[in-house]
């Protein structure tokens, strides 16, 4: 299966990724990784990437897609992939259509703001060994500090939540448009994220017709 993952930032992406990677069998392809892995190699497009970059300019989306395309013509997504992280706005869907990449499905996993600014807000980690917490579903043992080292934990930049709901919204301008592009092609698989995870995976396989 060619899959691509979408949904907004605190949705689970991430761990729904992981979890259809092991059943799938297939490859997981990170967007940011696969731009630094192109820069590092120095592979041709890696190159005018860096030459972005290192001006201070956003890598323009007919790069991107050159790399997206670079990385999936590799060996390991033979059998399919589940693009991470891209596209973000419908002009790099369209972008990656007219670049010949064939997409199976795309699972828009779907969560109210509230929820996502309340889940994220919760998140913490250790200021020193850097270890993950959820004050709301990953307590550690004595509040405000690590189980692991002792550490302080702390609350990211990223996980303020005004800055979530400046994330938010630039996903509702840019990316939410996207589905739309997606459904009109009859592709789009839609699944609610849930307080549970089980719940969120069940409604997962149900959208892309895997079973439970």
């Amino acid at each position: 299966m060619r899959l691509i993952l979408m949904g907004p930032p605190g949705a689970g992406k991430g761990t729904q990724g992981e979890l259809l990677e092991k059943k799938l069998g297939i490859s997981t392809i990170s967007t940011g990784l696969m731009l630094r892995t192109a820069i590092k190699e120095q592979t041709e497009v890696g190159k005018l990437a860096e030459q972005y970059i290192n001006d201070g300019k956003l890598v323009p989306d007919d790069v991107i897609v050159a790399i997206v395309k670079e990385r999936l013509s590799q060996p390991d997504c033979e059998k399919g992939f589940i693009l991470d992280g891209f596209p973000r706005t419908t002009a790099q869907a369209e972008a990656l259509d007219a670049a010949g990449v064939t997409i199976d499905k795309v699972l828009l996993l779907e969560v109210d703001d509230s929820k996502i600014v309340e889940r994220l807000s919760s998140r913490r980690e250790c200021s020193k060994c850097g270890t993950p917490y959820n004050i709301i579903s990953k307590k550690p043992e004595k509040e405000g500090i690590c189980d692991n080292c002792g550490g302080e934990l702390i609350c990211r930049k990223d996980d303020v939540p005004e800055t979530i709901q400046n994330r938010l919204n630039v996903y509702h301008e840019q990316t939410e448009p996207i589905k739309e592009f997606y459904q009109a092609k009859g592709i789009l698989a839609v699944a609610q994220g849930e307080e549970e995870l089980a719940d969120t995976t069940a409604n997962v396989a149900k959208a892309l017709g895997l079973g439970v």
